[in-house]
């Protein structure tokens, strides 16, 4: 969608979250040593497209949340920003471009953006466990949305599927292969933002899984439109080096589907995202938005 296109309201969350990253960055960073605090701040505060900490405001309102859920929102901003920073190491994709700027440890070595990822995996769950606190959400709540947040950047989500990712590179994948690969190492994550609007407003039954079939959906088709993009677009566009995939020997949807095919089944995917919420009556014009975004975006 043109951005034109775009609800006032998302315009508006993407403003909170921007003020609320700074907020945690000044408010949680003072006890920090200046090389690890001004790499997190580097990292965090670098732009982006948000997409992660807007379907955690998207989903709260949805479903019925009419608190500030702008800290929430943040810590899974902070996850992000972290696997962003390891995946870029020379250990890792070793690449030097993020976001249209040089990667961190190529502006602060590799020891200071290794150390600085780590300091963000605490931090994102200090954020949360404060984000929860200030709805004044039950204890029990808290602690599920904490879990959610670190589950999907553990071994069993993220972390994980960066593991599968780096081990099949030069390898012959299936589909099902790929596919296991990308919802842990990108789709576990935005899954996880949508569970933690949704427990933050309370949403459960019928609500609760409709919302889970919709966060796994686009949590899979923001990575297959990933692929696309790496395969199509230029560097310039993306704000990263592009071809890295090929590159790296990689199996990728354009790889497997074609380039059209991976498109496709993307489009498929938004598509099923959308249906899961209609029959629930949660399908705002944000979360419609949000899910044709993940396909549609062109970085």
């Amino acid at each position: 969608m043109a951005a034109d296109d775009v609800p006032a309201s998302l315009a508006a969350a993407h403003r909170a979250i921007e003020e609320a990253l700074v907020h945690v960055c000044d408010r949680g960073l003072i006890d920090v040593s200046a090389p690890i605090a001004d790499a997190v701040r580097y990292s965090m505060l670098g732009g982006g497209k948000r997409l992660r900490p807007q379907l955690v405001l998207a989903v709260y309102r949805a479903a019925g949340g009419t608190g500030d859920a702008s800290l929430l929102a943040a810590s899974v901003e902070i996850v992000h920003a972290y696997s962003l920073v390891h995946d870029d190491l020379p250990c890792m994709d070793n690449d030097s471009v993020r976001r249209g700027r040089p990667t961190l440890h190529r502006v602060f070595g590799v020891t200071v953006a290794t150390i600085a990822g780590v300091t963000m995996v605490p931090f994102a769950a200090r954020t949360a466990l404060e984000g929860a606190h200030a709805l004044g959400l039950p204890l029990e709540a808290c602690g599920s949305i904490v879990r959610q947040l670190m589950r999907a950047s553990g071994a069993g989500g993220m972390v994980g599927g960066q593991l599968l990712d780096l081990e099949g590179e030069g390898k012959a994948l299936s589909l099902a292969d790929l596919e296991r690969i990308h919802r842990a190492k990108t789709g576990a994550l935005i899954a996880a933002s949508v569970r933690i609007g949704a427990i933050a407003a309370s949403a459960s039954g019928a609500h609760a899984r409709a919302l889970d079939r919709y966060g796994e959906s686009v949590g899979l088709a923001f990575q297959i439109a990933d692929d696309v993009l790496d395969a199509t677009a230029t560097s310039e566009q993306l704000g990263k080096t592009a071809g890295r995939d090929a590159a790296l020997g990689k199996v990728t949807y354009p790889a497997v589907l074609g380039v059209e095919g991976a498109i496709a089944r993307a489009s498929e995917l938004a598509d099923e995202a959308c249906r899961a919420l209609e029959p629930v009556s949660l399908l705002t014009p944000e979360l419609e938005h949000l899910a044709r975004f993940s396909v549609s975006r062109r970085s």
